[in-house]
C-alpha cells in the first residue's frame, strides 16, 4: 500500500510575493495547482506551522510543510483487450503496444489500459510498480506505439529497473518529424521539467532534469525527415519535447507539433521499434524489434510517392 508523503520547503528570496499555491505547484511536478488547493482545503499545507490559504503571499524564508495522502485504491479489472506479445517467459513480457492504448490506469481512467489487458492475460505481475502500475517497468505515451517491457515478478522488476537506471537498456525509436533536418546526426542535451505556463506540458527549463536524446537521419523527404532516435535518459515526453525544441516537431503530435496535419496522422508518428536488455535471471542479452504500425507506414509510403 502506498503511504502518505510529506514535503518541506523553504521559500527562496525569488519566491517572495508569489502565491503559495502557484509556488507549490512549481515544486512538485506530479501536483497541479488545483490539487495543491484541495490539499490546503483539507489543512494539509502549513506555513510556519500554521494552516495557510492558497492566496497567501510568500516571504523569503517561510517554512512550508505539505502532506500528500495516499491515492484512493480502485479495483483493477482484467479486460480481454488483444495484446501483441513479442516475447514471454516466466519472468517478463515484451509487448508491442498499439498507438491509442494508455499504459496504466490513472485518476478518472481505470479501464481500457494495457494494465487491464495484462491482468486478463496473466495474474502474476510484479507489484513494485505500485497499485495502479503492476509489472510496468517503463512507459510509452498513449499515442506512441512500440515495444514495452513488463515484469512478472519482483526480482525481475528490480533487475530491469536497475538496468534502466544505469542506462543499460537500449531503446530506439523511429520518428517522422516536420522539416528537413540538416545535420546527419546529433545530440539534444537539454533539461526537462513541467512547463511553468502549462502544467500539463513538459518543456526545456533551466534547472530541469537532465535529458539527452541522440538522433540520426534515416530517410529524407520534401518537408519531412525520418529519424532514428535513441534515448540516453527517459523523461516524460522527452523525444517529442526535444525534437520540437530543436525545431523539428514530431508529425501528428497534437501537443507539441503544428496544428496542420496534412498526412492525416491519428497521433504522433513515433514508434519504439527496438529494445535491447539483459535478462534479469539468465543474464542473456536480448534484442527485439517491432514493425511500424499501419498509419505510420502509410504516411511514409505517401511521402515516398510524392
Amino acid at each position: 500500500m502506498i503511504s502518505e508523503a510529506s514535503y518541506s520547503f523553504e521559500a527562496p528570496p525569488e519566491a517572495a510575493g508569489q502565491r503559495l499555491d502557484r509556488f507549490l505547484a512549481g515544486q512538485e511536478p506530479f501536483l497541479s495547482r488545483s490539487q495543491v488547493q484541495r490539499l490546503m482545503d483539507k489543512g494539509l499545507v502549513l506555513v510556519n506551522a500554521r494552516q495557510a490559504r492558497p492566496s497567501l503571499r510568500l516571504r523569503a524564508g517561510d517554512l512550508i510543510r505539505m502532506t500528500v495522502p495516499p491515492p484512493e485504491e480502485v479495483a483493477l479489472v482484467p479486460e480481454a483487450i488483444p495484446l501483441d506479445i513479442v516475447y514471454e517467459d516466466e519472468d517478463l513480457l515484451v509487448v508491442n503496444k498499439p498507438a491509442g492504448l494508455v499504459v496504466h490506469p490513472a485518476v478518472g481512467h481505470h479501464r481500457g489500459t494495457l494494465v487491464n489487458a495484462l491482468l486478463d492475460h496473466c495474474s502474476d505481475l510484479s507489484g513494485i510498480g505500485g497499485y495502479l502500475r503492476p509489472g510496468i517497468v517503463h512507459r510509452l505515451d498513449k499515442d506512441t506505439s512500440g515495444l514495452l517491457l513488463v515484469s512478472k515478478s519482483d526480482p525481475a522488476h528490480q533487475g530491469l529497473s536497475a538496468q534502466l537506471k544505469a542506462r543499460q537498456i537500449k531503446r530506439k525509436y523511429l520518428a517522422l518529424v516536420c522539416g528537413e533536418v540538416r545535420s546527419g546526426q546529433g545530440l539534444i542535451d537539454a533539461p526537462l521539467g513541467r512547463d511553468p505556463k502549462d502544467r500539463k506540458r513538459i518543456a526545456v527549463v533551466a534547472g530541469g532534469r537532465t535529458a539527452r536524446t541522440h538522433y540520426r537521419i534515416k530517410e529524407r523527404f520534401a518537408g519531412y525527415t525520418l529519424l532514428d532516435v535513441e534515448l540516453e535518459t527517459g523523461r516524460t515526453h522527452q523525444i517529442r519535447v526535444h525534437l520540437a525544441y530543436a525545431g523539428y516537431p514530431v508529425a501528428g503530435d497534437p501537443v507539441y507539433g503544428p496544428r496542420r496535419n496534412p498526412l492525416c496522422l491519428p497521433g504522433q508518428a513515433l514508434h519504439a521499434y527496438r529494445i535491447v536488455f539483459t535478462h534479469p535471471r539468465t543474464d542473456e542479452l536480448m534484442a527485439f524489434e517491432a514493425p511500424l504500425p499501419p498509419a505510420f507506414r502509410e504516411a511514409l509510403d505517401l511521402l515516398r510517392r510524392s
